[in-house]
């Protein structure tokens, strides 16, 4: 199972306020909307914030509204967009989550809930931070 570190994740409630900071202030590239197709949400289930996107190099920064009840509505645990979280790419998911199986750590898998292209799967740290691992589908 290949890992490459591809974004880190910040909440906020001015997405726009954060998003100007990171792109004008310190120069981050805008990543257009376009690029990430999202998942309708319905009143039940899904995420329907406001997110932005911005790059340095490879790396990417996500930009999300913070939502306190996603794990709730979504029936899940964990809540990627409560303070966050940080996020690698994988080849392979499955993989990923018998790793997680076999050593006993809870996870909530999303599968594509919030973007079309990505099934995400998140898990903690022995610290408690959230952890997000996704592989492109379809």
């Amino acid at each position: 199972m290949k890992l490459e570190f591809h974004h880190i994740n910040f909440v906020s409630k001015d997405v726009d306020q954060m998003h100007d900071f990171y792109t004008r202030l310190l120069g981050l590239e805008d990543i257009p909307q376009e690029n990430f197709p999202r998942t309708q949400a319905t009143g039940e289930t899904g995420y329907d914030g406001k997110i932005k996107f911005a790059s340095v190099g490879a790396v990417q920064m996500h930009l999300a509204e913070r939502q306190l009840d996603v794990a709730f509505k979504n029936g899940q645990v964990i809540n990627p967009v409560d303070r966050g979280h940080i996020a690698f790419r994988t080849d392979d998911i499955s993989a990923v989550l018998e790793t997680l199986e076999q050593e006993g750590i809870p996870y909530s898998d999303y599968g594509t809930t919030f973007a079309k292209e990505w099934h995400q799967v998140f898990f903690l740290d022995p610290e408690g931070n959230v952890i997000e691992v996704h592989q492109q589908v379809g």
